[in-house]
């Protein structure tokens, strides 16, 4: 049996201002005018995990909105996280909780937050994940053939090949690297034995659960009294109290960098993260001075900016590779090249105690 984990809890913070605590990225529309990145996810697995078995992530707060988001999944698949702990405690938790309804299951992860544009494909490699994912204590990660040199992303190193499926080669992983700079990023391009780290993986519930024994095991032993508390009256508090014990670390640095038997499937499916404004220039159309406008805006000698503002005129003149973006509340100026640096100013608005932009 197959069932799916969709880590829903991020915050989104490079797509401030639109991006907020209470409505983050994954419920916004930025690649569908009709259906937000969440539904898209679930959506594009149909196929492969029927809604009964798919399972969502998330924060307390974001509760609500997954429930009419996503009338399909039942209630008790939402995992509430009591607070933030990061991707291995959030793995961990899941992992006890679909243990417990569907005993024995390989678990596909994602992100809740992911563009793909070739669905059949990605759901190709997701089915030789599966089938790689059963042949051992086999953790298995999906690698994105890089297309240029990112400084954004996070890269695999690969190795020997394991085996092929249908054309398809999976390789073992020789190590994981965290977001390189420029030079490094273009040495990594030419050699060829790199690929960007998508954040997807595929593992047997049991396989994962017991790497986390072998290399987190005080998350272990919180996990084990969370598992003997599930069904019962107290299960609430015991996750609470069990969860906030946990580490805090990334499932790439407290298990993936640590583990044997990792594998990775290289895709090759129009992945995109959107991991922040500039990423819109890949998914939406731009006009003929190379600008992405979403909404009404009017400009002279205006290249190359991405300007959202659905509510007010937005006028412009002589300016290059500008992000403008126009909410109710607040109104983001910003160099394209320094897009990465939104998450900064929103930890100054933060620091002021301008929590209700935010």
């Amino acid at each position: 049996m197959i069932t799916a984990l969709i880590m829903a809890g991020g915050e989104g913070t490079r797509f401030w201002p639109l991006s907020r605590k209470d409505h983050p990225k994954q419920f916004l529309k930025l690649n569908d005018d009709q259906k937000t990145m969440l539904q898209e996810t679930v959506e594009r697995i149909n196929e492969l995990v029927p809604l009964e078995q798919v399972f969502i992530a998330t924060n307390e707060a974001y509760q609500k909105a997954i429930k009419k988001q996503l009338d399909g999944v039942p209630e008790e698949n939402i995992i509430v996280e009591p607070m933030k702990r990061n991707t291995a405690a959030c793995i961990g938790l899941s992992s006890v909780v679909i243990e417990d309804k569907y005993p024995g299951s390989t678990m596909i992860v994602l992100p809740a937050d992911h563009l793909i544009k070739d669905q059949k494909r990605f759901v190709d490699i997701l089915k030789k994940s599966v089938m790689t994912a059963a042949t051992g204590e086999n953790l298995v990660t999906i690698g994105i053939e890089p297309t240029h040199p990112e400084t954004g992303y996070g890269y695999i190193h690969f190795g020997d090949k394991l085996h092929s499926i249908d054309g398809d080669q999976i390789f073992e992983v020789r190590n994981f690297t965290e977001k390189p700079n420029l030079s490094k990023a273009k040495e990594f391009l030419e050699e060829g034995t790199y690929l960007w780290n998508s954040g997807m993986f595929v593992w047997q519930l049991s396989s994962i659960l017991s790497n986390i024994e072998r290399h987190l095991p005080e998350m272990y032993e919180a996990l084990k009294q969370i598992k003997k508390a599930l069904g019962t009256d107290l299960a609430k508090k015991v996750i609470r109290d069990e969860f906030e014990k946990m580490q805090s670390v990334s499932i790439d640095y407290g298990i993936m960098e640590k583990a044997d038997n990792i594998f990775v499937i290289p895709g090759s499916f129009g992945w995109d993260d959107l991991g922040s404004w500039p990423a819109l220039e890949r998914v939406k159309k731009m006009d003929d001075d190379g600008n992405v406008v979403i909404g009404k805006h009017y400009g002279i000698d205006t290249t190359n900016s991405i300007i959202h503002s659905p509510n007010k005129v937005v006028t412009t003149i002589g300016i290059d590779d500008v992000i403008i973006v126009d909410t109710e509340d607040a109104i983001l100026i910003c160099d394209k090249k320094r897009a990465q640096e939104v998450k900064e100013i929103r930890n100054i608005l933060e620091t002021e105690g301008l929590e209700d932009c935010l």
